[in-house]
């Protein structure tokens, strides 16, 4: 087997820039601006869920505006113990994520190039909030048996924001894997199937919602 060599590496990396699709729906542009969106989204939902928190700390029976009924019903999953998993409100931690993912959106449109640790850094660091808010969205559906109408608009924000700055790092291959993986992740960014998984991914989410619950939503 010949060894790898550093020219080899930088033709593997020359190859997977070519290699990068174009139109406006894979722009810098485009994908700083949907992260920056879905931030904007889920820092207001996370501002008003820390508003709550404070809230039901002073007195656990209030009711809040978003208590619609027995199933979709903030107060009681914001009374749980998953709401406050590390001792304080979840949703301190959502507004700290998401102010420097604007931060990043803004940087980025501004036309920053960030160097390579830095967006692995930040695909890890958001990874871990796309699987809490999945984590959570699981309590809530099969164990607390309540939905709140702010932590899910944090989770589909989420999802967005995590598929946007996959995407990023896929087409700019910051995210160091080896040159296969990474060009398969990139003929899927090509053919529009991250797109189409993370519009599966709603979808799915949406109707386990439905299944799960059914009419007792708006009972």
């Amino acid at each position: 087997m010949a060894p790898v060599t550093d020219a080899h590496l930088v033709d593997v990396e020359a190859d997977a820039v070519s290699d990068r699709p174009t139109g406006f729906f894979h722009s810098r542009k485009w994908l700083f601006s949907e992260m920056l969106v879905g931030a904007l989204i889920s820092l207001y939902a996370a501002f008003v869920l820390s508003i709550d928190a404070v809230t039901l700390a002073a007195n656990p029976n209030a009711n809040l505006a978003c208590d619609f009924s027995p199933v979709v019903s903030c107060a009681t999953v914001g009374t749980s113990w998953q709401a406050s998993l590390f001792g304080f409100p979840n949703a301190f931690l959502g507004i700290a994520a998401e102010s420097v993912v604007i931060t990043v959106a803004v940087l980025g449109l501004a036309g920053l190039r960030f160097p390579r640790w830095f967006m692995i850094a930040a695909q890890t660091v958001y990874l871990f909030g796309f699987v809490f808010a999945y984590w959570l969205f699981v309590e809530s559906v099969f164990v607390i048996g309540a939905l709140c109408v702010y932590c899910l608009t944090v989770q589909l924000a989420t999802t967005v924001v995590f598929f946007s700055m996959l995407h990023l790092n896929i087409l700019d291959d910051n995210l160091r894997w080896p040159p296969r993986v990474q060009r398969v992740a990139m003929s899927v960014v090509r053919s529009g199937g991250l797109g189409i998984l993370l519009a599966t991914w709603l979808i799915a989410t949406i109707a386990i919602i439905i299944f799960k619950y059914g009419f007792s939503l708006i009972n």
